[in-house]
């Protein structure tokens, strides 16, 4: 006769976060902590296993490790990773901030604050020495945030798209509008142009509104593509969502761009946020430079 077969405990969330200096661990390690994870920071590598003892730890953990760390070093950090994540009640994952240079340097000169690595030298050199230590941990990293254009109120809504622990089944779904003169947005996964649209923007009584307001909404719904293009894109994107939640993906981020980020990508976002009502398990929108658009 064959035995019942055990029921195992729901394995655990344990998120590793690191990054290269300046790039906004410590900040993601309180959102971690407002979302109901128990926060570490700079705990020794060699106390990471010791820590996450089997059957001690009632409650997810974020473990916070970078260059300041005590023995830190990439080979010992990787390995320790690799024993978790061999465990069958550990859901690891490897979380690292990454950021510009220039804005990193930036950072560190409005705070007067020192680079970890760069004694007397300038930040530069700090985080070039600090990249190659880091490059592995980076290779291996299961989400990449990029902090260069984010305000924290971005960065906490990024983390808690990624790591809610309520209600955590399905896809939670981003949108942004954009000007493709400020660049695109760095954690988009999906980016439509939409700047075959007729533009408001040479319609003097329409120049000063936004793509929230029903004049420039109503111009931008009335050229003679508009319809067919957002139908397309809807018909495309919902199947992408079944897919991705199938897959195991728990974060979407769709950006909308036009030339200055003010009429026709906001309509379209704002528009396809609504037709995204219900279809994801958390929805935010953000019209990223819709208050630095010229008129």
């Amino acid at each position: 006769m064959n035995e019942p077969t055990p029921i195992l405990p729901a394995a655990s969330p344990v998120l590793l976060v690191t990054g290269v200096s300046g790039a906004g661990k410590s900040s993601a390690l309180k959102a971690l902590e407002d979302l109901g994870y128990e926060a570490v920071d700079n705990l020794p590598v060699l106390l990471i296993e010791r820590m996450i003892a089997p059957g001690d730890f009632p409650h997810p953990i974020a473990i916070g490790v970078d260059i300041r760390t005590r023995d830190f070093d990439a080979t010992a950090f990787l390995e320790a990773m690799d024993m978790l994540t061999q465990r069958p009640d550990t859901d690891v994952k490897l979380l690292f901030f990454d950021c510009d240079d220039d804005v990193l340097v930036r950072r560190f000169e409005e705070t007067r604050r020192r680079h970890p690595l760069s004694d007397d030298r300038p930040v530069s050199d700090g985080l070039r020495r600090e990249r190659r230590m880091m490059a592995p941990l980076l290779e291996k990293a299961h989400v990449i945030i990029d902090t260069s254009d984010m305000a924290l109120k971005d960065l906490k809504r990024t983390i808690e798209g990624h790591f809610t622990l309520e209600d955590s089944a399905g896809l939670a779904v981003f949108v942004t509008s954009f000007s493709f003169r400020r660049g695109l947005p760095r954690d988009a996964d999906l980016v439509f142009d939409v700047r075959f649209l007729n533009n408001p923007h040479y319609d003097p009584d329409l120049r000063p509104l936004s793509g929230l307001d029903q004049a420039v909404g109503a111009f931008i719904a009335a050229d003679v593509g508009f319809d067919t293009f957002f139908g397309n894109l809807t018909r495309l994107l919902e199947p992408l969502l079944d897919r991705y939640t199938k897959e195991g993906k728990s974060y979407l981020t769709i950006a909308i761009g036009c030339t200055g980020g003010r009429h026709r990508s906001v309509f379209v976002a704002d528009k396809l946020t609504r037709w995204l009502d219900g279809k994801a398990r958390h929805l935010q929108l953000r019209h990223r430079d819709l208050d630095q658009s010229g008129h």
